[in-house]
């Protein structure tokens, strides 16, 4: 028997950790059968936020109903992995425990200390790669050095052989329930009296149950006021159907008009690890092939290969971070004399509400707080008014998104945020700074996006939402009296931005 802990793979099919730890591999057949278990950490879970919770719990239960439907079920308990799981190998008489690696400082410093734990109780341990189709440490540039330039580390990346998707387990190869039960008892059972638990504060905490999900309110948070999406792998692999069904194929064209459903909406299950990256892949390679033999435009096949460069992406900022751990607070791009942000409260207050008078923006602060998503061309825009237009620290941003995101992940993110503040790895250069009225003539021509998100504009016409930085307050009364005027002149804090980053490389501002 082997014990499978779970932490961002919340799927049955193409985990390749669950695989090998079930014997359903070619090469496994003497392993097996498994014990799924997730545990609910609580130094995770300070990192966590309510919006990342409730979906979190969602994903769990679409994978227990999987394990449910194969015969199995999913252990869930609560406390330090470190205590926890070693319980529970024990309990379960389990003869090693297996998981997938993390790559971020939290994570392996966690993974660390299981290992140690493990160690200490004679049971063995096994990690396997699975997040990414390309382990962080294994593109490299000819010099042996992590890549810095995406561009170059695609050429490696688009090269380089894909794994095809591992298989799922079947009823055999998983234990059964009356034996999770048992382990259970032996362990113990939460005792929801316990006033310790809310935050994870007691030294051997027990294992919850056999497959009794917590709700958010017993882990400390609260349930979100935005809608968080589908979750599961049934989920995933409908979405991803629908996207290579048509939308990928004029992905470079469209994917920037946030009006239209021309991006994946993948980015949530992909972190949750609802559906495996090695599916995604196979799935948009297949698309690919069968775009050559049918009545597709002819550039189809580089449509799709647009869209596996978003792959590439992720992997890209996961190895950034795997080699940079530190770049979660600190820029990754140092300047001379240090960059002096405004960091202005009641400026980075309108522009989380989405009141900045700048229609693009608060149309993209608007979908976050309603959605817990928004959509990638309007992040890049937000993110550059926050730090070029507001000159706010990027780390401002950052934390709001991840707050707010259901699809946060911290290697994205936060290139994200350091590319648009023109501190990161491979970033936007500091003088180009996006003029948020033409980014919103330019990709929401007719104001769709943004009368969907801001009422106060419906009905507006076009011009006049795009030309809002130039009306008179009379015009802007009578066009959309509820709609706040522009906080900022976009011209004059342009210059300002210009100086500021001059003064940070060490140069003079004015020449």
């Amino acid at each position: 028997m082997e014990l499978f802990w779970h932490r961002r793979d919340l799927r049955v099919a193409d985990n390749v950790g669950l695989a090998v730890a079930a014997g359903a591999g070619i090469d496994n057949a003497d392993r097996g059968p498994a014990a799924p278990v997730f545990v609910f950490d609580p130094d995770v879970l300070d990192h966590a936020s309510d919006v990342r919770v409730r979906r979190l719990l969602d994903g769990l239960a679409a994978l227990r109903d999987d394990y449910r439907e194969r015969g199995g079920d999913l252990l869930v308990a609560r406390g330090d992995p470190e205590t926890v799981l070693p319980r529970l190998a024990e309990a379960l008489d389990a003869e090693r425990v297996v998981w997938n690696r993390d790559y971020s400082g939290l994570a392996r410093e966690r993974d660390a200390g299981v290992r140690r734990a493990l160690d200490a109780v004679d049971v063995s341990r096994e990690a396997h790669h699975d997040a990414v189709l390309h382990d962080p440490d294994a593109i490299r540039t000819n010099a042996g050095d992590p890549y810095s330039v995406y561009s170059y580390y695609w050429k490696k990346w688009t090269d380089r052989a894909k794994d095809e998707p591992a298989p799922a387990p079947d009823a055999d190869a998983l234990v059964d329930p009356d034996r999770l039960a048992e382990a259970v008892e032996v362990v113990g059972a939460v005792d929801e009296s316990d006033p310790t638990l809310a935050d994870g504060g007691v030294d051997e905490p027990p294992v919850a149950a056999v497959g009794d999900l917590p709700a958010p309110s017993d882990l400390g948070f609260a349930e979100p006021d935005a809608a968080v999406g589908p979750a599961g792998t049934e989920a995933a692999r409908e979405r991803l159907a629908d996207f290579l069904d048509e939308a990928v194929f004029a992905y470079e064209a469209e994917r920037d008009y946030p009006a239209k459903d021309a991006t994946s909406r993948l980015s949530a299950f992909l972190k949750y690890g609802e559906i495996g990256v090695r599916e995604a892949y196979a799935a948009t390679a297949e698309a690919m092939s069968e775009a050559t033999s049918d009545a597709r435009p002819d550039d189809a096949p580089g449509q799709v290969e647009e869209f596996q460069q978003q792959l590439a992406w992720r992997e890209f900022y996961t190895q950034v971070l795997f080699h940079n751990p530190e770049v979660v607070t600190e820029d990754y791009k140092e300047y001379e004399e240090g960059i002096e942000w405004r960091d202005d409260p009641e400026e980075i207050a309108a522009w989380k509400r989405g009141e900045t008078g700048y229609p693009i923006v608060d149309a993209g602060m608007r979908q976050l707080r309603e959605e817990a998503f928004m959509h990638n061309r309007v992040r890049m825009i937000v993110a550059s008014f926050l730090t070029k237009d507001l000159l706010v620290d990027w780390r401002h941003g950052y934390e709001h998104f991840r707050e707010r995101l259901a699809d946060h992940d911290t290697a994205n993110d936060n290139g994200g945020w350091q590319w648009a503040a023109s501190t990161g790895t491979d970033a936007q250069p500091y003088f180009r700074i996006f003029n948020p009225m033409t980014q919103g003539e330019r990709y929401d021509p007719d104001a769709e996006y943004i009368a969907e998100y801001v009422p106060e504009l419906r009905g507006v016409d076009p011009e006049v939402v795009h030309g809002w930085h130039e009306l008179s307050p009379t015009q802007r009364a009578n066009a959309a009296p509820d709609y706040p005027a522009p906080i900022v002149d976009h011209s004059e804090r342009r210059e300002d931005a210009l100086a500021m980053y001059k003064r940070a490389r060490g140069e003079d501002p004015d020449e």
